[in-house]
């Protein structure tokens, strides 16, 4: 008889949260940045910047993708870090709104992080907090 060996918890990547994403719906997209949101804030502080080091792959979607490295870098300036070097290159030509409803893009213009504003996505802090 073999015995199973137990699975060791591993905290979801950013790349791995760019695999995810790839050809999923909105709702879900959300669903799994609120999942790495909360797996990235149960980490020791000095662990956390192994989540963001690798360069997530293309989602299919330009704005996702800009959207990773803005939440790349937004993280890693919470934690009082430099974003990752991928992330630098990462913009839009035309500004996004995720949440497009006319409250959410003002809310979304007032209160956009520094590292989402700056590439063109237009997403309110409050979108970005885990409970």
């Amino acid at each position: 008889m073999v015995k199973e060996q137990p699975q060791v918890y591993e905290p979801m990547t950013l790349a791995q949260l760019g695999v995810l994403l790839t050809g999923a719906v909105d709702s879900l997209r959300w669903r799994l940045v609120a999942e790495f949101l909360e797996e990235y804030g149960w980490e020791p502080g000095e662990s956390r910047s192994r989540l963001l080091v690798d360069e997530p792959i293309s989602t299919g979607d330009e704005h996702w993708d800009v959207f990773l490295a803005a939440l790349a870098e937004h993280v890693a300036a919470r934690d009082g870090r430099d974003g990752p070097t991928w992330a630098g290159s990462r913009s839009l030509r035309r500004f996004w709104f995720p949440f497009n409803g006319r409250a959410a893009r003002v809310d979304a213009v007032v209160n956009a992080p520094a590292s989402f504003r700056r590439r063109g996505v237009f997403v309110a802090r409050q979108e970005l907090e885990v409970a």
